[in-house]
């Protein structure tokens, strides 16, 4: 039961009463009176078991982007029902005007829909549906929370989708470029076309030329479907808030790209992320769905406090195929984490692949080498300065391995990625 505004505004008109007969038997006949009417409000007023609520909704929405969920109110009962309803969310799914006015003439049904705007990514689940109805004096409600599930998924914004058509013209004009004049490591076989002259005369198939009586060549092309492997770490240093989103998202945002970009290329792109386990394996072969699918099954993944298991995360690598892949490897450049964790695994993972470790920094360490106008600033551009100099001296001890090392700010690390993959494929050295 609740009691609304109007019981509050009737006990204080009590108070014209006592000041015309001032004892305590007045205040006590005023307030059994109101306990009456009370009593007999909630008693006349209709049964929340005499709604019946379903719930339609979106399955998915981008992050930063708004979406709206409806439920659909049946009144079951021969009589009226007047009140208030409140569709209870997670308060990161950005639920506006979440509670409604709720009028339902007997035996019709009505709709009332929730705006939202999530402000994290994952899946936002609804909590309860509480119904407040009110009594034909409105002055108490009857009122009762009803379990009706819900949920949807708040996907990755991707923001650095704005650069994957300028580096796809780069993709196209390098596909193109190649098929008709190079030949040499990093290509294959592609088609078969009439000689004309300035052609390499080494190109020429000699095969089909006595077949057709006429000089034929070879054109080539960069080798597609060869092997990018992906891998999220979500341990404890994907932890660190970068500006106003954990570095997580940042380094999602870059293995994105690069997925939709080798897809594109027609390489057979698989996207691991975890840190003692695995959280999330994608790999397909169709072009179409691959983005959608990675998108997808990286929106609910979050860091955990642990450390990253990178012997665990070598093998999952190994077990997807012992073919020579580009690995990249998304985690940060924390020195204690680099040198007890990944250095020792990484000689034999660069021995049979092409190795690039990405790592998203922090804007904010340039700020404070530059402000050293006051003595606390000074001592924060010092602990910058030291932070700086360790991600150097691990990003050189990587390196030395043989592994391209990118360490870029949340913004350029997406498209330095891409473009040290486009590089990899001019040269033919994946």
């Amino acid at each position: 039961m609740a009691i609304t505004w109007r019981t509050v505004v009737l006990v204080l008109l009590g108070l014209a009463p006592v000041a015309v007969w001032p004892s305590g038997a007045t205040v006590r006949w005023w307030l059994l009176a109101v306990v009456l009417l009370v009593a007999l409000d909630v008693l006349l007023a209709s049964r929340p078991s005499a709604l019946s609520i379903v719930r339609s909704g979106p399955m998915q929405v981008r992050l930063g982007e708004s979406t709206t969920s409806s439920l659909w109110v049946t009144n079951t009962s021969g009589r009226g029902v007047r009140g208030l309803l409140r569709d209870a969310w997670q308060p990161s799914a950005g639920a506006q005007d979440a509670v409604h006015d709720l009028t339902v003439p007997p035996h019709e049904r009505v709709r009332l829909t929730t705006h939202f705007t999530p402000t994290r990514r994952g899946d936002r689940r609804a909590d309860r549906v509480t119904v407040r109805i009110l009594g034909p004096l409105r002055l108490a409600a009857r009122q009762r929370s009803l379990p009706v599930p819900g949920s949807f998924r708040a996907l990755h914004a991707f923001p650095s989708r704005r650069h994957l058509p300028s580096r796809l013209a780069v993709l196209r004009q390098l596909d193109g470029r190649a098929a008709v004049r190079t030949r040499g490591q990093g290509t294959e076989f592609d088609s078969l076309r009439e000689y004309v002259e300035g052609d390499d005369v080494r190109s020429i198939d000699w095969r089909a030329t006595a077949r057709r009586q006429h000089l034929v060549v070879r054109t080539w092309q960069p080798e597609q479907h060869r092997r990018v492997v992906i891998v999220l770490d979500t341990s404890r240093t994907s932890a660190g808030r970068i500006g106003d989103a954990p570095r997580l998202d940042a380094a999602m945002d870059a293995a994105l790209l690069l997925t939709a970009l080798a897809g594109h290329a027609r390489d057979r792109v698989q996207v691991i992320a975890g840190d003692r386990v695995v959280h999330a394996r994608i790999s397909g072969t169709d072009r179409a769905r691959l983005l959608h699918d990675t998108i997808s099954t990286l929106a609910p993944v979050e860091s955990r406090l642990v450390e990253a298991d990178w012997r665990a995360l070598a093998t999952e690598v190994v077990r997807l195929g012992t073919h020579r892949a580009l690995v990249v490897l998304i985690t940060s450049l924390e020195s204690s984490a680099i040198e007890e964790g990944l250095l020792p695994v990484l000689p034999a993972l660069a021995a049979h692949h092409r190795v690039v470790v990405a790592s998203v920094s922090d804007p904010a360490l340039e700020v404070m080498t530059g402000a050293r106008t006051s003595t606390s600033e000074v001592y924060d551009a010092a602990a910058a300065e030291r932070t700086v100099a360790l991600r150097r001296r691990t990003a050189s001890a990587l390196e030395q391995l043989g592994v391209d090392v990118l360490d870029a700010a949340p913004d350029d690390l997406p498209v330095r990625l891409a473009d040290h993959y486009l590089m990899l494929k001019r040269q033919g050295l994946l």
